[in-house]
């Protein structure tokens, strides 16, 4: 992608459809007058009155509790430096999406014009009242460290420089496992710290509180390293100043155990690596590149366990694994600071989970076969979803401990269900999606490539590394389209109705002919046929010239899914072919089928269609808990389209005894975990939340899932077709340019998975 394009993405990224990145929602009804009485005046004076009484009381009554300011004065953000508060702005509301998407915090970015540490600081004093937590964030040293320091101690809730203590945290995590896996005790290894900033100098002062000796350690700044007899030090710098008489990062390096590297890219030398001592450690965090390439160390140093900050390499060192967990703790337990046994809590909660066994879904996600704790896996995923679960309640504990905790927790098992809970808002499985499609790209034929939103769709696949688009249509017309996107990749445009086409038409109709000519079909018609796209695209997949097919962007569905169905067909012993949807939904990603084809399945069909929805929840990584819908609930009615839905349930039990899956049942008792428990204890679903919606109709799957896409606004993946012999699925009508990415990735892993299989069965690892 031009560096003008990649401009021009990002800037639309941030103005449309509306600008930033963030809104306030309500979280209490306001429909009526008397919402809005109790809102606002009268009812909101009693509110008052009680936090009058007790201040403490404001973490009742309102949502301070869960909010962070996330403040700022522009003078060192990113890698731009200063350049100012509005400018700082998109960042602030970023690190405000991080922690809502993470950790269900709220954040507040606030820009203050002022580089004056009185100012700031007062400024801040003055409006900490509204937040429970202040995350300092892109102020440039040595300003930063007293500006920390002195809310530290003035203030009574959580305050943290990011900056500094992120990347501290993180970085201390991956260098205990690190050294685990070295064979190396931290007393003992020589350490070299290629930068003096804020965060170089709070992550070497976290390394010397896990162990690492002063006297082992040699840090270096711009003008070089930094000397006891150097004048005009710091007093961080100072704090960390060697006695040894050496002046450059080559004689720092000779027999290092340990490189950390925040400074600025391509200052490590091949040689250097070579003259460190055995299994060397280099953490090489600058952004956006390194101190030395990835590439070129682990070709230097083949006992090198390497870490960078950037996510398309092993071991990333991103902040995102600690400040939405480590405030989540603090904020859950009303701590009045974030304090070093916090810190640590997170460092070692972090470094504990990196030797877990990962869960199929990360695995799926970084398009790995089995992380294990090794060279290549010493720091969790960002996107692993444990995360939460462990990170704030070790947080917590330390608050606690620390005598720090306002609010002590007592039920830690109801805890980090409640953690749990709050990953229900992401977006994670869209990412996983991607990923999963870039572990094995495939050929996806795009049928409607002269529309500009399925061009578009195509452009991102192809330019995001997610699949290698073939595109049908009018190729003037699709030449002009790629023109005015700026498309300018060699990719395969076919239009089946030209005279270049006519020889692939034959050979299609011919052999599409041989395979309905008992159904009616003539070959004369077949060649007809053949003119229309999406019966040869789907004798593109058919004939194994494309992986997958997407197609429906502008035409409607029962028009699109004839021919599929004639030119593809079902896969073998299957009777039903029908679709999947998966809504992106506040409580979690949810699996509704059947959403587009079978009007009205008998309970052997139900059964069948649950089978397969099954199989698409596992690929996704996920454990399906299925719920078969009705408006009965176990034997409650004994109408006939209750008890096919009952039918279905005791088809699945018998043969499929490892799906967890149960019904009749409706769907408030499905979802509601606690409903559930308490009327019905005896069903497989009790004490489970329910990720899998089995329909009992298309009209009631079809209903349910366009009104939660439209009065929820919940995102959908699908309609996700299974059943059928190859790859292919049909759009929704107007599909929007992201659910078509969305689908081709559904189709490049649909693809990936059939030949998995087929290695499988023909005995091929």
């Amino acid at each position: 992608m031009s560096k003008q394009k990649n401009t021009r993405e990002a800037l639309d990224y941030h103005s449309k459809p509306q600008p930033g990145k963030i809104k306030i929602v309500p979280t209490k009804p306001y429909a009526t007058q008397r919402d809005l009485a109790l809102a606002y005046s009268p009812g909101v004076a009693e509110p008052c009155l009680e936090i009058a009484k007790d201040p403490r009381n404001v973490y009742k009554y309102t949502a301070k509790g869960n909010i962070v300011a996330i403040i700022s004065n522009g003078t060192a953000v990113l890698g731009l430096g200063d350049i100012g508060p509005e400018a700082a702005k998109p960042v602030m509301e970023g690190k405000s999406l991080l922690f809502k998407i993470f950790a269900d915090i709220d954040g507040i970015d606030i820009e203050l014009d002022t580089k004056d540490v009185d100012k700031f600081v007062e400024t801040v004093k003055i409006i900490a009242p509204t937040f429970g937590g202040i995350n300092l964030e892109d102020i440039k040293a040595p300003e930063a460290f007293e500006i920390e320091r002195r809310l530290v101690e003035e203030l009574d809730i959580p305050v943290m420089h990011d900056d500094q203590h992120g990347t501290a945290i993180i970085s201390a995590a991956a260098l205990l496992n690190a050294l685990e896996i070295a064979g190396k005790q931290i007393e003992k290894v020589r350490i070299v710290v290629s930068g003096a900033g804020a965060a170089a100098i709070s992550c070497t002062r976290l390394y010397k509180a896990f162990g690492a000796k002063g006297s082992n350690i040699v840090m270096l700044d711009s003008k070089g390293v930094i000397r006891k007899d150097r004048p005009q030090l710091s007093k961080e710098k100072l704090e960390f100043a060697t006695t040894r008489k050496i002046d450059s990062l080559d004689q720092a390096m000779k027999d290092a155990d340990v490189f950390i590297g925040l400074s600025r890219a391509d200052i490590v030398t091949p040689d250097m690596l070579t003259a460190m001592a055995d299994d060397p450690i280099v953490f090489a965090m600058a952004n956006p590149d390194p101190e030395i390439a990835y590439g070129l160390a682990c070709n230097t140093r083949k006992d090198i366990i390497m870490a960078t900050g950037r996510s398309d390499h092993p071991n990333q060192v991103n902040n995102v694994l600690g400040f939405p967990f480590i405030f989540r703790g603090a904020l859950d337990v009303k701590s009045t600071k974030i304090n070093e046994a916090m810190k640590m809590a997170a460092v070692k909660a972090l470094a504990a989970l990196a030797k877990e066994p990962v869960p199929e879904q990360v695995n799926i996600a970084y398009g790995e076969t089995r992380l294990t704790f090794g060279k290549d896996y010493i720091i969790p995923k960002p996107f692993d979803p444990r995360l939460i679960a462990e990170i704030p309640p070790a947080v917590a504990r330390a608050a606690m401990e620390s005598g720090l905790a306002k609010e002590p927790i007592e039920d830690w098992d109801g805890y980090k269900e409640a953690l749990l809970q709050r990953l229900g808002s992401d977006n994670k499985i869209v990412r996983l999606l991607h990923n999963r499609a870039k572990m094995g790209i495939k050929k996806i034929v795009f049928a409607e490539a002269d529309q500009l939103d399925v061009l578009k769709a195509a452009q991102i696949a192809h330019e995001e590394g997610i699949a290698n688009p073939i595109l049908l249509g009018n190729k003037e017309v699709i030449q002009e389209l790629k023109k005015e996107l700026e498309f300018d990749a060699d990719i395969p445009i076919i239009d089946p109705n030209a005279e270049e086409a006519r020889e692939k038409r034959q050979q299609y109709a011919k052999k599409y002919w041989k395979n309905r000519r008992r159904s009616g079909v003539t070959l004369y018609g077949a060649r007809i046929k053949m003119h229309e796209r999406n019966y040869f695209g789907a004798m593109m997949v058919s004939e194994g010239d494309a992986d997958g097919m997407i197609s429906g962007y502008s035409r409607a569905y029962p028009t699109v899914v004839k021919p599929i169905l004639e030119v593809i067909g079902r896969a073998s012993r299957v009777k039903k072919v029908a679709t999947v949807n998966i809504m992106i939904t506040n409580r979690g990603p949810l699996f509704l089928a059947d959403t587009s084809i079978n009007i009205d399945p008998n309970g052997e069909e139900i059964a069948e269609i649950a089978q397969m929805t099954a199989n698409v929840a596992t690929t996704f990584g996920f454990k399906p808990v299925m719920a078969l819908l009705s408006y009965a609930n176990f034997g409650s009615s004994s109408h006939p389209h209750a008890r096919k839905v009952r039918e279905a349930a005791k088809i699945l039990h018998e043969h499929c005894p490892n799906i967890v899956v149960d019904g009749e049942i409706q769907t408030d008792f499905a979802l509601n975990k606690e409903l559930h428990q308490g009327q019905f204890p005896f069903s497989k679903l009790a004490g489970k939340k329910v990720n899998t919606l089995i329909f009992p109709n298309l009209e009631s799957a079809n209903i349910t899932y366009k009104l939660l896409k439209e009065l929820n606004k919940a995102d959908s993946i699908g309609p996700i077709m299974v059943g059928l012999r190859k790859s292919v699925h049909i759009l929704q009508l107007g599909a929007s340019v992201d659910e078509m990415v969305n689908m081709t990735a559904v189709a490049v892993i649909d693809s990936q998975e059939r030949e998995k299989r087929k290695k499988a069965k023909l005995g091929y690892k």
